[in-house]
């Protein structure tokens, strides 16, 4: 019995042996990294939801009522200014000019004869007079049948793009029915909100007579080739919204951008003594955002900090961390509330060089 005691100590010592062996070697092989906020002057993006529109985007409607007797042009199609899109039958209008033509040839002779007489007093003045003034008025008349018949044809004011067709060739269309849309998208002017505090910030250091330069997120989450301008700041505020319009304009020589795309402006932030982390050193508990902060004893402490913007990789931060606090970079899901850990410190500066690399 004695004998079998004795073997059992000796196991249970080896395993002791054996087990605190392989917990150090897990210490070891457990090392977590560590690094510092970054505390410098840097530019953050501000992202704004944007409208974008046609430099000119008007509608084409009929100025005369009859059948839509022919379509020149399709959909989506390219014109020019001056091209013929539509014409209205025009044999009414046609007519009427005829009409008024034929009353002024009448006027006219009448007129002549009066002159004559009037010129041998064998009329009063007040004759030719009148007859002067008949003249005139069938002149009147054959211009605003010229006019007419003019409207009979649409052409186009401006070169763009024709939009959807509203009417069909044979339709009959009233005086201010709508043929379709034209878009002149030469240049684009894309309006963004900005709330109240970022334009005051904008005016407080935008130079006399200079704009801010803006790019533009498109859909696809790719940035336009071409930069913008803002040109324009409308006068009031949203009272319900506390925002302001701003409106950018983006040259278009690709024609990529259509009227009513939408997007998102991107406008570079200086940040004066920004407290930078990297992206993957925090995480999210219910839309509130945290970190690992490590204390004196190598203990980790949960602390919920204030993102003030991002950046590619970056979080610039508020409130909650200052550039002397640890914080634990990589191995978050490994550890919880007041673990005690070994971990190894890199600079924060090296830490953001290569942060090519996706987040735990």
């Amino acid at each position: 019995m004695k004998r079998i005691f004795m073997l059992m100590g000796v196991w249970a010592l080896l395993c002791h042996t054996s087990c605190k062996s392989h917990k150090e070697e897990k210490e070891v092989d457990s090392k977590l990294l560590v690094t510092s906020p970054l505390k410098m002057d840097t530019s953050i993006v501000s992202q704004y939801v944007c409208q974008i529109h046609a430099i000119r985007h008007i509608e084409l409607r009929a100025q005369e009522r009859g059948y839509l007797e022919k379509i020149f042009v399709d959909e989506g199609q390219f014109v020019r200014q001056g091209q013929l899109l539509f014409q209205i039958m025009p044999k009414l209008y046609e007519a009427e000019l005829q009409k008024a033509q034929a009353e002024t040839n009448f006027a006219e002779i009448e007129y002549k004869n009066t002159k004559s007489l009037a010129d041998r007093n064998v009329v009063a003045p007040t004759e030719l007079a009148l007859a002067k003034a008949k003249l005139d008025k069938a002149k009147a008349e054959v211009a605003l049948n010229k006019v007419h018949l003019q409207f009979t044809e649409i052409r186009a004011p401006y070169d763009g793009i024709i939009d959807r067709f509203h009417v069909r060739q044979g339709s009959l269309v009233d005086e201010g029915d709508l043929l379709t849309t034209l878009s002149d998208n030469s240049k684009m002017w894309v309006y963004f909100n900005v709330p109240e505090a970022e334009y005051l910030d904008y005016k407080a250091h935008a130079q006399d007579n200079s704009m801010m330069k803006v790019n533009l997120r498109m859909a696809n989450n790719q940035v336009f080739e071409y930069p913008g301008t803002v040109e324009t700041i409308e006068a009031d505020f949203d009272n319900e919204t506390g925002n302001i319009p701003f409106r950018a304009t983006f040259p278009n020589p690709k024609g990529l951008l259509r009227h009513g795309e939408t997007g998102n402006i991107l406008v570079d932030v200086p940040v004066k003594n920004a407290v930078l982390i990297p992206q993957k050193a925090t995480f999210e508990v219910l839309d509130k955002k945290y970190v690992y902060v490590v204390d004196k004893d190598n203990r980790v402490k949960t602390r919920e900090i204030t993102v003030g913007a991002e950046m590619e990789d970056l979080f610039a931060v508020n409130s909650g961390l200052t550039e002397g606090d640890k914080i634990l970079l990589e191995g978050l899901r490994k550890v919880k509330e007041n673990d005690k850990i070994d971990y190894k410190y890199e600079d924060p500066k090296s830490v953001i060089q290569k942060l090519k690399v996706p987040a735990e």
